[in-house]
């Protein structure tokens, strides 16, 4: 009877304890509760993944693009897609595929009709982060786009390396071109679907042995047009350097003579300078006493002039003076004049009448 009333005394305490603790358990099962919807409702995202959230209830499409925790509610309110956005290899090399990323050994068919061999071309492509929603969208979930790979690469690298000839494509700078040309072609059409190639790396194409020693014959070839170009090259410049060497030379023997005609020519200059200065002084000492002889003479015929129209006027002055004397007069002057003078008179033969008689000067006396 003790212990039953024990145990029912212990029961009623603990009820009691319990209605007394109970607002407080609520608030730890509210917390728990919480806890495990917010633990359920997130998600990562991991460094090198891009994550696309699709809302099932109003259908919005989000891509992230940054790693770390997104909020993914339960109950199909969100659906999180995790892609793998970092960078991947593409191969193709091997007698037989081997996965959806590596495959067999890439053939192409030259221009000319012969053929050529990769004998490993790799793809390094990644997803496009912003477009990880088209890229689930076409291709489905985990990696559905590997599907792709193969008939864009090996039908694009077959029709660009297929331009080329089996000659030109062993050139380094067609084969780059050649590359950069099928990286290009690639892009346009995986870039609707969230790819990117991002490079084509390929090894040296190899022929058959027959071709393989035609070219390395032809790369020998090469080589020795190279040493005699080179050789050439050398020679055009030795030339190039004998002839300014030769140049330099007759431009030393130019200037010299030229420095020799220019001294010689400042010499001549130089006497024709003086010999002009000596004339030039000559000719003014010359004209000086031309015109000094100039003015003396012209000062000795003005009075010469002057005598003249002296005597001229005193002669004058004489023969009016005369003309005013009497006959007798005149003739004591002519006798004067005819002072020991003989006068002949002879008649003309043939004039017995004499009109005029001719006086000649003799001794002197007029």
């Amino acid at each position: 009877m003790t212990d039953s009333n024990d145990r029912a005394q212990k029961a009623r305490e603990m009820l009691q304890g319990f209605a007394k603790h109970k607002d407080r358990l609520w608030i730890v099962g509210a917390a728990i509760v919480l806890i495990l919807v917010g633990t359920r409702s997130c998600t990562s995202v991991e460094p090198g993944q891009v994550a696309v959230r699709v809302n099932n209830i109003t259908g919005a499409v989000e891509t992230i693009t940054q790693p770390g925790l997104i909020l993914e509610l339960p109950f199909g309110v969100h659906s999180v897609y995790r892609v793998d956005a970092s960078q991947q290899s593409f191969h193709m090399h091997g007698d037989k595929p081997v996965s959806d990323l590596e495959v067999e050994t890439l053939t192409v068919r030259a221009s000319d009709g012969s053929n050529f061999v990769f004998g490993d071309a790799t793809i390094l492509f990644q997803v496009v982060r912003p477009s990880a929603a088209e890229l689930i969208r076409d291709s489905g979930l985990q990696h559905g786009y590997w599907h792709w790979m193969k008939p864009y690469a090996r039908s694009i690298l077959r029709d660009e390396f297929g331009r080329e000839s089996t000659i030109t494509v062993s050139n380094p700078a067609n084969f780059e071109g050649a590359t950069h040309r099928a990286r290009d072609r690639m892009n346009q059409l995986l870039a609707p679907h969230g790819l990117e190639v991002m490079s084509i790396v390929t090894p040296k194409p190899h022929f058959s042995d027959e071709y393989e020693e035609l070219i390395e014959s032809r790369n020998q070839t090469e080589n020795q047009l190279a040493v005699i170009d080179s050789e050439l090259q050398r020679a055009a410049t030795d030339r190039q350097r004998q002839l300014a060497e030769v140049m330099r030379d007759q431009n030393q023997k130019i200037q010299e003579k030229k420095a020799q005609l220019e001294a010689q020519l400042a010499t001549a200059l130089t006497s024709q300078t003086q010999t002009k200065r000596e004339t030039d002084a000559y000719r003014i000492d010359k004209v000086a006493a031309g015109q000094a002889a100039l003015a003396a003479s012209q000062r000795t015929a003005e009075e010469l002039t002057g005598q003249l129209a002296a005597q001229y006027e005193q002669k004058r002055a004489e023969i009016e003076a005369f003309k005013n004397q009497p006959v007798e007069r005149v003739m004591e002057r002519l006798g004067e004049r005819l002072e020991g003078v003989t006068i002949e008179i002879q008649p003309w033969a043939h004039d017995a009448s004499p009109k005029r008689l001719q006086v000649e000067q003799v001794g002197g006396v007029q």
